[in-house]
C-alpha cells in the first residue's frame, strides 16, 4: 500500500516510523516532512493545504492511504475534498 502521510511535526515522525515497519506499506511519503521523516519514507514539496497539487500527488503515485496528522488541512476541508475524488481512503 502507497501511503501519502500529510504534516511535518514529532507527530508525523512518529506514524512514518511506525508505518515504515509495516509490511504492507510499499511507499510513504511525507508531505512536507521534515529532516527526521525522511529516514522513513521520501518527503515531498507539498503544503498541507494545497489540495489540487495533492490529488495530483496521489493521481499519479497511485496513493492508496492519506494520513492526516496536522489538524491545519482539516479545519480547510481536505477530507471533504478528496473524499469527492474516490482516489484513496483517508485516515483522520
Amino acid at each position: 500500500m502507497k501511503i501519502l502521510l500529510l504534516g511535518s511535526g514529532g507527530r508525523e515522525h512518529a506514524l512514518a516510523w511506525k508505518m515504515s515497519q509495516s509490511t504492507q506499506c510499499t511507499g510513504l511519503f511525507i508531505a512536507p516532512g521534515n529532516a527526521g521523516t525522511a529516514q522513513y519514507g521520501t518527503n515531498v514539496n507539498i503544503a498541507g493545504t494545497d489540495f489540487e497539487t495533492m490529488k495530483q500527488f496521489c493521481i499519479d503515485n497511485k496513493i492508496e492511504l492519506l494520513v492526516v496528522g496536522p489538524e491545519d488541512p482539516l479545519v480547510h476541508g481536505v477530507y471533504d475534498f478528496l473524499r469527492k475524488t474516490r482516489r484513496c481512503s483517508i485516515f483522520l
